[in-house]
């Protein structure tokens, strides 16, 4: 990943500087403003058009030694900088070319603490950094997020384990809506939340580049506060034994990390936006990573894949019997070459869970790796990650010799700093290896596909699996998405439920899985979510009865060139367009409020293109599965009317002629 420097940096030094020190940093387009200021504590507040967002927020870290970045702020070597640059992506879920332009102010104190801080047009960020020679343990850091005023909040509460503590969580919990003050401390919240004002910017709260370090909570303190948590330490761990084993902590630690001395901590992180369409292609997350360890990207083929675990592979209109078997298998490879996918998933099953090299006695590997090759189509494989921990060498070896090229690990549900390293040690094997990967029961991305960018996708969502025992991953669950968890990187909702179902109508179950809204919804996804792999969860039985829906989902892209979100209601509505060379694509969705919405398609050229528009059927909203693909040309002189049911959707591909 290269970045090219369009504009020279420039940099100040102060020193010593006064104590009850204050400087301001305002972004570039003199819109967010930062005054940070330090004596006794070091603080800062966040002002967006003039108007007070943050009031004074404090930022500390303390060692077990009892040295603290609050401690001896009397003298600081202050840097400052302008920075305008072009990142170019390798796997580009939102666009190829990223315009990374900020101000910056680095502090760096006597007592070899450090905090730097940068304000961009959409959002501020700061972390600390520490200059010691010898290895540290953090007791704690402050991280204060206090509003200057009343915010409703979108946010996702982990629940209580009856005998795990309050720290482990699948990051799955559905989001809530409530008055920022009026939720109690107790309530322990995974990052990203969202909060929102009468008459102030869309704020999200989060974090970027976490690395040796743990994952940052959030609660609610005091009026219209939110201050960081981080999981202590594991001190003991026990396995919670059944069919997904999975380590879990029995007794943690006083200090939260362990860490080598001179080092900088992640990015603590304000996404600002003035309209909600801004928040689903801000990537202020990604542009605050540590930039691609992975030289050589050329083996990293984003693409889509099936995946059998939602539908318990359950096929139809074939002679043989449908399950974890070698037929079953081959029949979703000649699926995959027949629409247009690059990848079959052999998803949980497919080996003993606690043992990779135990193959499912059904399954013959060797027939199966050579069929997908005589195929062109790549083989996927689900690990169990305490399994994958233990053999993760020999099982990388193996997947390298049967020409496996990507891996799922499930089943983490934790981010301490012991979980943390974790995620970075299979990344870098899995790179040794080049194979990709994803993660599942797994925490947000916060910029790990930037530093590793063969790690495609992440779960850390509630998406298509809930069909199977609940009815969560409704429609206004689906259009929160976007706005909220889809700011920390790409997730994996696994779309492409083929049976479609009215809130009315829906029935959770397995095998014939439904999802609540249209079929077109379901296609909408693969184009409004973010997710360079793409999992297909649907019933390939059924598509094949649909020739024509699922080779119009087979042609879409998983990376993009340019991402516009033409239009964007938190929570109801959203219209995204996605060029890919010549080509663009158009998804949009909606809540469970039928809409109608008109656009010009003027940021098309001149050209003329193809187009392909699957709507909402005129019956969609009694028979969700309804829907209608029609063909015309589109130009730029155009309009489209996108008409969508209650839990409706729209896709619109436009093919540029030569």
């Amino acid at each position: 990943m290269r970045s090219f420097i369009i504009l020279l940096c420039t940099f100040h030094f102060v020193f010593p500087a006064r104590s009850a020190e204050t400087r301001e940093l305002i972004s570039p387009n003199g819109a967010v403003k930062v005054v940070i200021s330090y004596d006794k504590a070091f603080t800062y507040t966040v002002s967006y058009d003039k108007k007070p967002l943050l009031d004074p927020s404090t930022v500390d870290m303390t060692l077990q030694d009892k040295s603290r970045l609050s401690g001896h702020l009397e003298k600081a070597e202050i840097q400052t900088r302008s920075v305008r640059e072009m990142i170019i992506s390798p796997v580009p879920e939102k666009s190829k070319r990223i315009r990374d332009h900020y101000n910056e102010i680095s502090y760096r104190f006597a007592n070899s603490f450090g905090v730097t801080f940068r304000a961009y047009d959409d959002g501020i960020a700061y972390r600390i950094s520490t200059f010691i020679k010898d290895s540290i343990t953090v007791q704690n850091e402050t991280a204060e997020f206090k509003f200057s005023q009343s915010h409703q909040l979108y946010f996702s509460q982990v629940g209580v384990r009856g005998h795990q503590d309050i720290y482990h969580t699948s990051f799955e919990d559905p989001y809530q809506l409530k008055p920022l003050d009026s939720i109690p401390s107790k309530a322990l919240m995974v990052s990203p939340v969202l909060a929102l004002s009468a008459d102030g910017p869309r704020v999200v709260v989060t974090e970027s580049d976490l690395e040796d370090y743990p994952g940052m909570f959030l609660r609610s303190l005091r009026g219209n506060n939110l201050k960081g948590e981080f999981a202590p330490y594991p001190k003991a761990e026990k396995v919670q034994e059944g069919l997904y084993s999975m380590r879990y902590v029995s007794e943690r630690e006083s200090f939260i990390a362990r860490t080598k001395g001179t080092r900088d901590f992640p990015w603590r992180v304000m996404l600002l936006a003035t309209h909600d369409k801004e928040l689903p292609a801000n990537d202020l997350v990604y542009r605050l990573a540590s930039p691609s360890r992975v030289k050589d990207t050329s083996w990293i083929k984003p693409r889509k894949s099936t995946e059998e675990w939602i539908i318990s592979s359950n096929i139809f209109n074939v002679p043989f019997r449908s399950g974890i078997n070698t037929n079953t298998y081959k029949y979703y490879i000649d699926f995959a070459r027949r629409f247009g996918f690059e990848q079959v998933l052999m998803d949980a099953g497919w080996s003993d869970n606690n043992d990779l090299f135990k193959i499912t006695p059904e399954i013959n590997m060797d027939s199966l790796t050579a069929y997908a090759k005589s195929k062109g189509i790549k083989l996927g494989m689900w690990t169990l990650a305490m399994t994958l921990d233990r053999q993760l060498e020999p099982a990388l070896d193996q997947f390298n010799k049967w020409g496996v090229d990507f891996i799922m690990t499930d089943f983490i549900e934790r981010d301490d700093q012991k979980t943390v390293q974790f995620y970075h040690k299979v990344a870098q094997a899995c790179a040794r290896h080049h194979i990709m990967l994803m993660f599942h029961g797994s925490f947000k991305p916060a910029g790990f596909n930037r530093t590793y960018p063969h790690a495609l996708t992440r779960e850390a969502v509630l998406g298509s699996e809930y069909n199977m025992w609940s009815d969560k991953a409704h429609p206004d669950h689906n259009l929160l998405l976007p706005f909220i968890r889809m700011t920390s990187g790409p997730l994996d909702y696994e779309p492409g439920l083929l049976s479609n179902a009215t809130k009315a109508g829906f029935k959770a179950g397995m095998e014939n899985v439904m999802s609540i809204g249209t079929r077109t919804q379901q296609l909408a996804m693969f184009l409004v979510y973010d997710s360079p792999l793409q999992l297909f969860s649907g019933n390939p039985s059924q598509g094949m009865l649909e020739p024509d829906f699922m080779n119009l989902l087979g042609s879409l892209p998983t990376t993009y060139d340019t991402t516009i979100v033409l239009d964007a209601k938190i929570g109801d509505y959203i219209v995204t367009a996605r060029k890919k060379n010549n080509n663009w694509y158009i998804g949009a969705m909606n809540d469970l409020t039928p809409r109608e919405l008109t656009f010009p398609l003027s940021f098309l050229d001149d050209k003329v293109y193809s187009a392909t528009i699957c709507r909402d059927g005129a019956n969609a909203d009694r028979y969700a599965s309804d829907y209608s693909i029609n063909r015309s040309t589109l130009r730029k002189r155009d309009k489209i009317t996108i008409k969508m049911a209650p839990g409706g959707g729209y896709v619109l591909r436009l093919i540029r002629k030569p």
